[in-house]
């Protein structure tokens, strides 16, 4: 008897989700950056997500593999970039502000090639990675310029990044729930 494995999707959906739009309320100016974004970032952004590309291997899904594996690494390195230095007794020193920019460029560059993966997929799946790309490539230029107006725009755009994914995640979770499909996506 063959064992029916859950959709790992709405698990790093959510753990990008979350952590997306809280780190953006950040960008758009509301709060600074606190221990719990770094705690999201570490756990659900980064942890979970990678957990649910692992078992996206295990469904045979390359691009669930690819997506949340890498966006789950990407939390943990932006958290290791935030925190080194801060704990490593004067040894890290900090990423001065246009590196970080292409930290971000290349980011962008890879979310560009997985939302042409979305192509034939859903109009949210395609939507979030559209919004992301475009939330990497406006923080990069942040970086790039120093400019707190595009800081904010990204913060705002980032927002609805993230309730893009938290929505798509809900949508999978609804459906299987209740065999159905209850929210379009």
């Amino acid at each position: 008897m063959e064992c029916k494995l859950a959709n790992p999707a709405p698990l790093g959906l959510m753990g990008f989700g979350m952590t997306t739009v809280l780190l953006n309320i950040h960008n758009a100016g509301f709060f600074p950056v606190s221990a719990m974004v770094l705690a999201m970032g570490i756990f659900y952004g980064g942890i979970a997500q990678v957990i649910a590309g692992i078992l996206e291997f295990k469904k045979g899904n390359t691009f669930g593999l690819t997506a949340f594996t890498s966006y789950g690494m990407f939390w943990l390195t932006l958290v290791a970039l935030w925190l080194l230095p801060e704990i490593s007794n004067g040894k890290g020193v900090k990423t001065d502000e246009a590196y970080m920019g292409w930290y971000l460029f290349m980011w962008g560059v890879f979310t560009l090639f997985m939302w042409i993966g979305t192509f034939g997929k859903s109009f949210c799946l395609q939507f979030v990675f559209l919004s992301l790309w475009i939330l990497f490539f406006l923080l990069a230029i942040r970086d790039w310029s120093g400019s707190a107006l595009i800081g904010t725009i990204a913060g705002y755009e980032g927002l609805i990044c993230g309730l893009s994914a938290i929505y798509l995640a809900m949508a999978e979770v609804l459906e299987e729930a209740r065999g159905k499909k209850i929210l379009p996506y």
